[in-house]
């Protein structure tokens, strides 16, 4: 194979200030614009554009953001102001004691066992998917993002309401991306500080949206009420069963609802990116990807992957964190600090805005080698990896309570995947870097699909 002499595509970072409308058009159109190109070669990054705001990459201050001062960063006021209305205050949003039941109520249906009894939910649909890429034979150009959305959405979906033949999929992901696309965006008010009960325009048109939503949630969790488990309990099983095992309170509909659309939204959305990401990586790198097909042939043979084998898988999982790493699908995290504190010897005032650029951290000069290179050898067996310079589902208490759901359905739909076909560039359709709330690939990510 000729060597590969050009990067996986990359947002464009900024070289000049923007000042206050040019940050608030960068950030309501790509939330990576608002990036310094100086933020990949320092440790923390400082400013004002309306309000006080500092940019941290450097792992022993982010250590004390997420573990040991975790009460003090709580998420940012813009943060819950984009999310609440969808999510209300499940335990993605909330804080403190309201946060900590609903976290330990929670995590037993994310305990290694029960995400291991889903993992044929995920084998069936990385087959699924690979019927549906190999459908006419030959080789043809396939929006990957679009049939990893697809393959995802049919996982969470069957993972959270067991197939439920009554719930339209189909409606429910167009209200979530129609959400996510308009009242995603940072507003004008959001970048002057204002409350979160002034009403944002982009918000307000997307009332219909969000009441869909909560409508399909209300309706699947009452219907599940009424007909009590499934013999074999799915989330919204485990989900009704929890309690926390200090106070014994269980969710309530209302938090259940909440909680359950969370679980639909970034338990679909982040995996379908990363799987995406994964493939255009694998088309970018062919020699990567012919020593990942190898080891998925070896291991799999002729049918797709399962729990059992992912331990099996390691090449696979690499490219997943290397995917991970290049393409975090939450490219930005946000604070806002509640007391005076210092981090990398400069002033944090209470109010001022801190956020961690996971985009910009795991592509930091002084944490990585060549950051820009694809190269899934940085996750092999035994190479040490900074775990505050490698935060892709955050870290800390609040660490993201699905990492493990999302790794597993990830490696079993990519290792299928590569094991039918050989992936390959479609010329002049190199996705782009674009981040509303997740990072995603504009105009998808197409790529010619050759069975094997």
């Amino acid at each position: 194979m000729q060597a590969i002499t050009r990067e996986p595509v990359k947002a464009p970072l900024v070289t000049e200030p923007l000042g206050f409308f040019g940050s608030l058009q960068a950030a309501r159109s790509n939330l990576l614009g608002i990036l310094p190109q100086i933020s990949v070669t320092q440790p923390m990054v400082s400013g004002k554009t309306g309000l006080r705001w500092h940019m941290v990459m450097d792992p022993p201050s982010i250590r004390r953001m997420l573990l040991e001062k975790v009460d003090a960063y709580p998420k940012s006021v813009v943060t819950k102001n984009l999310l609440r209305p969808a999510i209300g205050e499940s335990m993605f949003v909330a804080e403190g004691a309201h946060w900590r039941w609903q976290r330990r109520a929670a995590a037993p249906a994310f305990s290694h066992r029960n995400i291991k009894n889903l993992a044929p939910i995920m084998t069936r649909s990385a087959e699924a998917a690979a019927d549906r890429i190999g459908a006419g034979g030959g080789k043809r150009a396939v929006n990957v993002h679009e049939e990893m959305v697809r393959a995802t959405f049919e996982v969470i979906s069957d993972v959270t309401l067991s197939g439920d033949s009554q719930f339209d999929q189909g409606a429910m992901h167009k209200a979530i991306d129609n959400y996510i696309d308009a009242a995603g965006r940072v507003s004008l008010f959001d970048m002057l500080g204002m409350p979160g009960w002034v009403p944002r325009p982009g918000r307000v048109l997307t009332g219909n949206a969000v009441k869909r939503m909560k409508s399909f949630a209300d309706d699947a969790i009452a219907k599940r009420q009424a007909v009590g488990p499934r013999d074999v309990p799915d989330l919204l099983d485990l989900l009704l069963a929890g309690e926390d095992p200090e106070t014994q309170r269980s969710m309530r509909s209302a938090e259940l609802r909440d909680n359950l659309l969370t679980f639909i939204v970034a338990g679909h959305e982040t995996t379908a990116l990363t799987l995406a990401w994964a493939l255009y990586l694998c088309a970018y790198d062919p020699d990567v990807q012919e020593a990942a097909a190898a080891q998925a042939r070896e291991v799999l043979g002729d049918r797709p992957a399962t729990a059992d084998d992912v331990a099996n898988l390691p090449l696979i999982r690499a490219i997943v964190d290397e995917a991970l790493r290049l393409y975090p699908p939450a490219g930005l995290i946000s604070r806002t600090a509640l007391e005076a504190d210092e981090l990398c010897g400069r002033e944090i005032k209470p109010g001022d805005s801190v956020m961690i650029p996971i985009y910009a951290l795991h592509r930091n000069q002084l944490l990585w080698a060549d950051p820009d290179r694809f190269d899934p050898g940085r996750f092999a067996d035994g190479v040490p990896v900074d775990r505050y310079a490698y935060l892709p589902f955050g870290d800390g208490p609040r660490i993201c309570i699905g990492a493990g759901f999302a790794v597993q359905e990830a490696v079993i739909i990519l290792a299928t995947l590569l094991a039918r076909f050989r992936f390959s560039e479609v010329a002049g359709r190199e996705p782009k870097p674009v981040m509303i709330i997740t990072l995603r690939p504009e105009g998808g990510v197409w790529l010619m699909a050759e069975p094997r």
